[in-house]
């Protein structure tokens, strides 16, 4: 991306707006939904829509339109998230973390029994148990879809590489977790999820770092023919069984390509893939255009090449580390001071080397603009309330997030 010529673009198109705000080009986010279509142009899978992923619901109903069918489902992050979409026009979704509340529990059962196509996932005897029980109580039978681990496990699996998200990781573990599920009522299992986080969010493309580069490349094949083996035995066991899975769904943005030649998966799930955020940028396999921006305004000269930007502590979520702070990209070459980094209300900005900036940068004074990306993709719509919406480079309206609507699911 041309990060110089586009910062003199949006500055002229925010010339007159309140800052801080948030932005989507609406021009580079239908291009990611087009792309990342064309990925399964080949393999016939429908993409999943990740939601925790875009929390806007005009944005995310825009997947859809304008991806057609390629698009199927989404998959939601809390029940009461599920049940808002649901209220909404939405359907066919798979909330995709467990959920034992009771309240999470009798809306489960309250969509369902409106005719709703919504599962709930469950990765042990006791979710189930729970689930059995409220699908018992109302008279339903609900929909359940098993979580499996599929990270990369190596040295006798002493070595965990990938999120820890469910204690099912053999076939064994699986087969006799559907096995127990025969024998409760109000439950049906309809589906499979495994989501590859070692391949799906780990940059393998970053500049100036080939060797690492290659290692991870070399690791992430590995972990693919791992797990699709494993995925593989999974689903033919269970259909030995006799269970009709409607659902087998695999992948994340990173990981659409290698995720998509598995015959055993039925549709893959892309989010991130849409505001393509700092953190999803350098993908071997894949590209996506950033699309998602925040911007600050100078408020303050400390000295020669140091501005001040008026709020920005918007922190990623997941391990602490600098790449976890939202990243300055417009104008380019700003950095963070060390000690300070993105501060709950100022956040000083710096070109470490030599405190000037580019020679071919604009110099920022107050009231300019500097615009950054969010390291991860939907957060960044939990600090604002309306994303504006940008195209051909001219502003055409707002949108709410789900906190502009009143929704906060987590």
């Amino acid at each position: 991306m041309d990060w110089h010529n586009r910062y003199g673009i949006y500055k002229e198109i925010f010339r007159s707006a309140r800052f801080p705000l948030a932005f989507v080009d609406l021009d580079r986010f239908d291009r990611n939904v087009a792309y990342v279509a064309s990925t399964q142009a080949a393999t016939g899978k429908t993409i999943r829509v990740a939601s925790k992923s875009i929390r806007c619901l005009e944005l995310l109903k825009r997947v859809f339109d304008i991806g057609g069918p390629a698009y199927r489902g989404v998959l939601a992050f809390t029940v009461e998230e599920a049940a808002f979409l649901i209220d909404n026009g939405l359907d066919d979704i798979i909330v995709a973390y467990p959920s034992v509340q009771p309240g999470d529990l009798d809306l489960f059962v309250e969509k369902t029994r409106a005719g709703a196509n919504i599962s709930l996932m469950a990765d042990s005897l006791d979710h189930l148990k729970l689930i059995s029980g409220a699908g018992n109580r109302a008279g339903v039978v609900l929909k359940v879809c098993l979580d499996v681990d599929m990270s990369f496990r190596t040295f006798g699996q002493r070595v965990h590489l990938g999120v820890r998200r469910s204690p099912l990781y053999t076939p064994d573990q699986v087969v006799e977790l559907a096995e127990a599920a025969r024998e409760l009522t109000g439950i049906k299992i309809t589906g499979i999820m495994g989501y590859e986080a070692q391949i799906a969010s780990l940059n393998d493309a970053v500049p100036g770092q080939g060797l690492k580069n290659l290692f991870l490349r070399t690791f992430k094949r590995r972990s693919v023919g791992e797990l699709t083996r494993r995925r593989t035995d999974i689903i033919k066991r269970l259909k030995s069984l006799g269970l009709n899975l409607e659902v087998v769904n695999g992948g994340g943005s990173g990981s659409l390509k290698s995720t998509g030649k598995d015959p055993c998966v039925t549709e893959v799930t892309a989010g991130s893939a849409f505001y393509a955020p700092g953190l999803f940028t350098h993908f071997h396999e894949v590209n996506f255009e950033p699309a998602a921006f925040f911007g600050l305004q100078v408020v303050r000269i400390p000295k020669p090449g140091m501005v001040t930007c008026l709020g920005g502590g918007y922190v990623g979520s997941g391990e602490v580390n600098p790449n976890r702070l939202p990243w300055p990209v417009m104008p380019e070459g700003l950095s963070y001071l060390p000690m300070e980094g993105a501060g709950e209300v100022q956040t000083p900005i710096v070109l470490p080397e030599n405190l000037v900036l580019p020679e071919n940068a604009p110099e920022l004074t107050l009231g300019d603009p500097v615009f950054f990306q969010h390291a991860k993709a939907g957060e960044l719509c939990e600090r604002f309330n309306q994303i504006t919406l940008v195209r051909d480079n001219n502003i055409i309206g707002t949108a709410p997030t789900y906190r502009g609507q009143g929704k906060a699911f987590l």
